[in-house]
């Protein structure tokens, strides 16, 4: 299923051919949150992203044929309800994408999926840093008002 908005961006799954464009894009992602990751594990999400049976799902943004954008989801169960949640894992468009509208259609891609499979929302984090990303969020989504904790092993 691909979804192309006004401005010309089409949003698509993944495909096994786009390895070579998702893994720029990847990286991007991780250097602006100063990870880093071992590529092995970085091998493993891409082979998850492309299994059907896997929760975890990938789409890619394209304009003009060329992949753009990314952005991970998966779904996860929920003590507070009988269906799925989705969590928005990473979004990240190329430098040339920015302000175009890229995110937007991403975001807007994921919820029309997770509606459509079920999920009763969409959610997901950024840094407090993050203050354009957060120009974004606050346009097409409302904060939870919650603070993430976390204990790293």
């Amino acid at each position: 299923m691909s979804d192309t908005n006004n401005n010309g961006i089409v949003i698509r799954p993944f495909q096994p051919e786009d390895r070579a464009a998702w893994g720029p894009l990847w990286q991007g992602y991780l250097t602006f949150y100063k990870a880093s990751l071992a590529p092995e594990v970085t091998e493993t999400s891409w082979q998850r992203l492309l299994n059907p049976a896997e929760p975890m799902h990938g789409l890619a943004a394209l304009f003009d044929d060329e992949i753009v954008g990314i952005v991970h989801y998966l779904y996860h169960r929920s003590t507070w309800i009988p269906g799925n949640y989705c969590y928005l894992q990473d979004l990240f468009t190329s430098e040339k994408a920015r302000n175009k509208g890229v995110g937007r259609a991403l975001i807007e891609a994921v919820a029309t999926r997770a509606k459509a499979d079920g999920a009763s929302r969409v959610y997901w984090l950024t840094h407090e840093t993050n203050v354009s990303a957060q120009a974004l969020y606050d346009k097409v989504a409302s904060r939870s008002g919650f603070i993430q904790y976390r204990r790293v092993f």
